[in-house]
Formats: structure tokens, C-alpha cells, sequence
């Protein structure tokens, strides 16, 4: 079985949520739409207060070279353009909507019909990146890298592959694995139409060997494409991670950054973005709505959900039964790389895979204690560095050095801090230390960690997008 060839880990799956349907969300009385919602310029809002909207209007346009546009989810009216609270705790530039109805723009197409490539000559590869770039698509599965940019060539770069990113590798969360196993159709045509784009002829969709029922029913579908490959992988961490998925299926190691999986001739796509991308360009529909998996140990009714962005989390969370009566952490994604929240009233936005609740035993850390030079950090690190020397350096603010020990490369997974049996919160002060490298490059833009650690991407792609 293929995986990765340096460090990982293997943390207990609990996928409660795998065998159970995806629901449809009830609409939200109120939705919020940052407009940060990517990498990159934020959007600019489009609509002013008192505007009706439908769902699929276009509220804010694209604000740079690097951006997304974001379209409405819900019908109503525009109650104000204010700044609203992010799952980070940082204020963020946000246009709230009041929901009135379910009036949807007529030129999506809202019917259940497959539509493939084979039907649609029009499609060159200009016209399929122009649609995903019309509908705001971006990457579903961490980042929220603007879909079309992975899509335009980069200089000194030859793609020669699509690979789907069908791992989910994170505890938990079983969003993508319910996507593939409900609508596989539409996330191959999603591949078909990527690889058109890209102009390459071979397509792989990586997918967990903890999920063998979407690897068999993903093998049966593309059964007679022999342009499409389906890789089981090791059900081990961080697999779902860009570079330890192309080294899986490729068998090839990624650069330090700048370089990005294009250097070594992979688009890594997740499913849910292919999923997205089918939508924009066979449907004409913008991404306004996604899976998310709501789940925890002690929660009533772990739930899988398709629901609007901008619905308020705190509504997810009451249709799974409300906070179990405990203490309780409130992770913004998984347990190995989730942002501890700090309110329930932040919305559900294009990047958000999951809500992980944490109750009792779970939701309480460790007292740290020193080191004690064991190097299981060092030994489980999938990029190869030294997360206790990194963890130090930030800790004394040497940010030189810490860049020159390749700080950049860290994709914190966490898989350090799951390691460590001091529980030294090792990833925490790595994060930190990534945060004063803004100081150091002018290329750095606002944003959680994970946006901060492809600052050398967004302008690597830059000059091949003016």
C-alpha cells in the first residue's frame, strides 16, 4: 500500500460520522459572508445596504490578480457591510444578509442531470478555467488557494498530472468521504474538466484505505477511463497533506517553498473542489455551498451537512443535539490541526471542512513538561525538519535563524505536538514563529497560519497570471 516516505503518525480515525447520510442544512434566518474567504486580495463588496439579493447573485467581486468572488446563498436583503469576527478571533470585513425566501438566480442550472465533457465541445481549456474563475472556486480542503491560479501554467513548470486529494486524513471528518460516495459521478467529470484545463492525460484520485467503500464504487465508476487512476493509500498522517500525497502517488518530493507540487509536474485538487468545479461549469452555479461533517464523542447526533456559507456554526451544532452538558472545545476543523474557537457565531465559509467537539478528558491539554531530547518529533515530522529546534527558536523570537531552519516548510499538521510525550506545545510556538516571518518578507499577507505559510506560492504564481 502506497504512502509517504517520511515521519507520520497514526491517530485513532473516529469517523462516527462515515455511515451516516448527508442531511441538507435549514436555511439561516441571518448569513455572513467574510470577504476573505481565500489566499489573497479579499473581495470587494458589490451590493450596498437595503439590496435584494437571490441566491447565487454576486455580493462582492475579486480584489486582486489573487482573489475570489462571492456570490449570495440565501435570498433576502443586505442589512449592513460591517467587520464580524473570524474562526481565528480577528475581525474581518463581512456583508450580513438577511434571509427572506429561497429565490435562486435562473441561470443555475438546479436539475440532477449528469452532464459530461463528451457533451459539451465548447468547453476549450480557457473557457472551463474562466468559469471556475466567474464562480469563486477555491481550494475545499485547508488553504483556499483560488482554483483557476493552480490552473494557469506557471513558468519553468509542465503539469503532467491532476491528482485528487480523497485522503481526509484528519480525525473525525468524513465530509469527503461522504461526497464520493454520493455524488462520484460529478467528482469525476469535475477531474474530466480539470485535466481538460490543465491539458494533461492523466488523473489520479488519492483515497484513505480506511474508506474502502468509496475506493471500490471511485474504481467501478472509472472503470473505463484508462486516463484515471485510483490509489488506495496507508491510513496514516498527515497523507492528505499536498506534498505527502504527491510523494504517494508520484513517488516524488516536493521542493522546500517556494516550490509548489507544480514544480514537479502535480496539480493536487481536493474532491470537494473537483465536486465545486463540475457545479461552475456544468451548472453554472457559483460555490455557495459545501459539505461539512459536525461531529464529537459526545454529541448526540453527529451529522453530516451540505449547507449555505454563511450559515452560522451555532446552527450546525444545535441540529446535532446542541454542547453536550461537559466541558467543551470547539474545534474549527479537526482535532490535529483545528483552531480552538472561542464563540459559536462565526459562519460556515468555503474552507471549512468540519467542527470537531471535544468534550470531558479530550478538551483539557497536558501541563508541558521540559524536553527530554527524545527526538520522536524530529523522527515523525513529515518534512523532515527539527519541530523541537523550530519550537525554540520562535520561543526566542530568532526568526532568522528559524527561517534559515526552514521554518516556512512546516505544513503544521501537528503531528509533532501528537508525538511528544512531554506534551509541549510544540506546533503552537511554531505557528507563532510563522507569524513574525511577515516581518521578514513584504510578500506576506494577513490570514490564518495556513495562509501565511504560501506566501512564496501566491507570488511564485503571480507572474504567469498578468
Amino acid at each position: 500500500m502506497k504512502t509517504f516516505r517520511i515521519g507520520g503518525i497514526y491517530p485513532t480515525a473516529n469517523k462516527l460520522t462515515a455511515d451516516v447520510p448527508t442531511i441538507e442544512a435549514e436555511l439561516p434566518e441571518q448569513a455572513v459572508f467574510p470577504l476573505s474567504q481565500h489566499i489573497g486580495d479579499p473581495a470587494i463588496p458589490v451590493v450596498r445596504k437595503g439590496d435584494a439579493v437571490k441566491v447565487g447573485t454576486l455580493i462582492a467581486e475579486a480584489g486582486g490578480i489573487i482573489s475570489a468572488p462571492i456570490y449570495s446563498s440565501v435570498s433576502g436583503t443586505v442589512l449592513k457591510i460591517d467587520t464580524v469576527s473570524d474562526e481565528t478571533g480577528n475581525a474581518r470585513p463581512s456583508i450580513v444578509i438577511n434571509v427572506e425566501g429561497d429565490e435562486w438566480e435562473p441561470s443555475i442550472d438546479r436539475s440532477n442531470n449528469l452532464e459530461t465533457l463528451a457533451e459539451h465541445t465548447e468547453l476549450t481549456p480557457d473557457e472551463i478555467i474562466n468559469r471556475i474563475k466567474w464562480a469563486g472556486v477555491t481550494g475545499m480542503g485547508g488553504a483556499g488557494m483560488p482554483t483557476y491560479v493552480k490552473l494557469t501554467t506557471m513558468p519553468y513548470t509542465k503539469a503532467e498530472c491532476v491528482i485528487l486529494n480523497g485522503v481526509e486524513c484528519e480525525p473525525y471528518i468524513t465530509a469527503d468521504y461522504r461526497l464520493m460516495t454520493e455524488r462520484a459521478d460529478e467528482v469525476l467529470v469535475g477531474l474530466d474538466l480539470l485535466m481538460r484545463a490543465a491539458k494533461v492525460e492523466r488523473g489520479y484520485i488519492g483515497i484513505g484505505a480506511n474508506m474502502p467503500s468509496a475506493i471500490a464504487l471511485m474504481q467501478q465508476k472509472a472503470a473505463n477511463d484508462d486516463r484515471v487512476e485510483i490509489v488506495p493509500l496507508q491510513a496514516k498522517y498527515p497523507q492528505g497533506g499536498e506534498k505527502q500525497l504527491v510523494d504517494a502517488v508520484l513517488h516524488r518530493q516536493v521542493p522546500a517553498p517556494p516550490a509548489v507540487t507544480a514544480n514537479v509536474g502535480a496539480i493536487v485538487i481536493n474532491v470537494a473542489t473537483a465536486f465545486a468545479v463540475y457545479e461552475a461549469v456544468m451548472k453554472h452555479k457559483p460555490l455557495f455551498e459545501r459539505y461539512v461533517t459536525v461531529s464529537g464523542k459526545e454529541m448526540a447526533h453527529p451529522a453530516n451537512f451540505l449547507v449555505r456559507i454563511g450559515t452560522p456554526i451555532r446552527q450546525l451544532i444545535d441540529a446535532c443535539g446542541g454542547l453536550p452538558v461537559s466541558d467543551n472545545k470547539i474545534l474549527w476543523g479537526g482535532p490535529m490541526r483545528g483552531v480552538s474557537l472561542d464563540t459559536l457565531d462565526v459562519p460556515v465559509v468555503k474552507g471549512l471542512a468540519g467542527l470537531t467537539i471535544m468534550s470531558g478528558s479530550e478538551a483539557h491539554r497536558h501541563t508541558p513538561e521540559p524536553c527530554i531530547r527524545c527526538a520522536k518529533c524530529v523522527d515523525v515530522c513529515p518534512m523532515g525538519l527539527e519541530p523541537y529546534l523550530l519550537a525554540r527558536l520562535s520561543m526566542l523570537k530568532k526568526r532568522q535563524r528559524a527561517e534559515r531552519e526552514q521554518i516556512t516548510s512546516c505544513i503544521e499538521c501537528g503531528s509533532c505536538q501528537f508525538a511528544c510525550p512531554s506534551y509541549r506545545p510544540l506546533l503552537d510556538y511554531i505557528r507563532t514563529g510563522k507569524e513574525g516571518m511577515e516581518s521578514l518578507s513584504p510578500h506576506m499577507h494577513g490570514g490564518d497560519c495556513i495562509k501565511r505559510n504560501t506566501y512564496g506560492v501566491i507570488f511564485a504564481l503571480v507572474p504567469a497570471l498578468l
